[in-house]
């Protein structure tokens, strides 16, 4: 079982995932995201290649367009 904080929120995951594939789970465009993951922020270019381990701590905040 892999337990993750979320935004500040506990996470459950029966699987492995990386931040790539949470993100998927979580419905949100990594293109306009920006993640930091146990206190540093990932470039979106490692997402998928960047595993999550039990007791990892994230925050993700979502980019929002308007005028």
């Amino acid at each position: 079982m892999l337990n993750l904080m979320v935004n500040g929120k506990s996470f459950q995951s029966s699987a492995p995932l990386s931040v790539a594939e949470l993100l998927l789970h979580l419905q949100c465009d990594a293109a306009r995201v920006a993640v930091e993951h146990n206190g540093i922020i990932l470039q979106g270019e490692h997402f998928a290649t960047t595993p999550l381990a039990d007791g990892d701590r994230l925050e993700i905040v979502q980019f929002v367009g308007g005028g």
